[in-house]
């Protein structure tokens, strides 16, 4: 392990994979889209929204496979003995580290409510949290300093 302060840390339910945040997340995403949906057997996914770097793998080594469609070059990453999904690689640089995968996912509530348009009916979503149908613009939704996290790491 580095000498770099740990955040908070997660792992898979086997405990073969385990990983190190050493940040807090950019932003906390509720996603509601189908892929979300079948890549987690679930109503939802919660993504932390966080810099690779940022990301330290302290044990296993995760498998990933990319989306089959030829639009997108997204990466999912899993335990390769108990299957559990730890991070997407959405975008290069950046992870969607998985909520439920950290030791106490109860820290982190999500910002927003994405890709509602595909949620399920019959799922309430809390009152006064923001919520949008698709993605979202994230010069108006995210804090100033999440934005210049991404722009400083985008590059």
């Amino acid at each position: 392990m580095s000498d770099q302060v740990t955040w908070m840390e997660g792992g898979c339910g086997c405990g073969a994979v385990r990983y190190a945040l050493k940040a807090a997340p950019m932003i906390v995403h509720a996603c509601h889209c189908t892929d979300c949906q079948t890549i987690s057997g679930g109503a939802f996914v919660i993504n932390a929204w966080i810099e690779r770097t940022q990301v330290e793998l302290l044990s296993g080594e995760p498998a990933s496979y990319r989306f089959a469609d030829k639009i997108r070059d997204n990466r999912v990453f899993f335990c390769p003995q108990c299957g559990t999904y730890v991070w997407t690689e959405y975008m290069k640089g950046f992870y969607f580290v998985r909520v439920g995968t950290l030791d106490d996912p109860t820290l982190l509530v999500p910002d927003m409510h994405i890709w509602t348009r595909s949620k399920q009916p019959w799922l309430p979503l809390p009152k006064g949290v923001r919520v949008f149908e698709e993605y979202y613009d994230k010069d108006k939704e995210w804090p100033a300093d999440s934005l210049a996290r991404l722009a400083a790491n985008a590059a």
